[in-house]
Formats: C-alpha cells, structure tokens, sequence
C-alpha cells in the first residue's frame, strides 16, 4: 500500500513539474493544481496508512489515526483553491491585456520556430 501511494506522489509530482515547466498559462495552472494534490496526497499518508481507525483517542481505543495531517490536508485544500483562483485571474487578466499567453512574456517566440522549421 506504501508503495503504491509514493508511486502516485511520484507520478503526480513529475507530471507537476513537466507541466510547470510549459510556456503557456493553462499547462502551468494545471502543474501547480498537481503539485498540491501530490503534497495533499503526501501530507495525509505521513499520518500512517490506516483503515478503520477513529481519529481521536477515546479510553477504549488503543489504536488511532493521527488527526494532525487530516487538518493540514483540509487547510491545504482551502488554500491551494484561493492560489488556483488567483493565478487563473492573473493569467486571463494577461491574455486579456496582450492577446499572448506566453509565461515568458516573450511575444511571437513561437513566430521564430515557425521560420527556422520553413
């Protein structure tokens, strides 16, 4: 079961970076939206893998889950929502503004690939 949730962070956290690495804007917004997920993801398996298991310490329980990563997972989750938000606004406000949705700023870099490809 470990190895299949760090495989998973493994994957999203590539797959992440990859897309935080393009030069347009709707790549990068979906990059960052991977990277929170795999830190969510990684966040809430650092508490122990378990099933079944109440959250809090009651006198009859022995066995319990740590609540700790639960309540930054749901304080993550509200926080990356606010981020995603306002890099979707700043990004449409910066198509709007040029009519280019380059994350370089560079306007017509796909102009020069077009004439060293003719």
């Amino acid at each position: 079961m470990e190895f299949l949730i760090a495989s998973a962070i493994g994957v999203m956290t590539a797959a992440g970076i990859y897309l935080v690495l393009r030069l347009r804007t709707f790549p990068v917004i979906l990059g960052i939206s991977l990277l929170t997920y795999a830190v969510n993801v990684f966040l809430f398996a650092s508490g122990r893998v378990v099933i079944g298991a109440p959250p809090v310490l009651r006198d009859d329980v022995t066995f319990y889950t740590d609540p700790l990563p639960q309540a930054l997972v749901l304080t993550a989750i509200v926080i990356s929502f606010g981020m995603t938000a306002v890099v979707v606004m700043i990004g449409l406000g910066a198509f709007l503004g040029s009519n280019d949705d380059h994350v370089d700023d560079q306007p017509g870099a796909d102009d020069d690939s077009k004439e060293g490809a003719a």
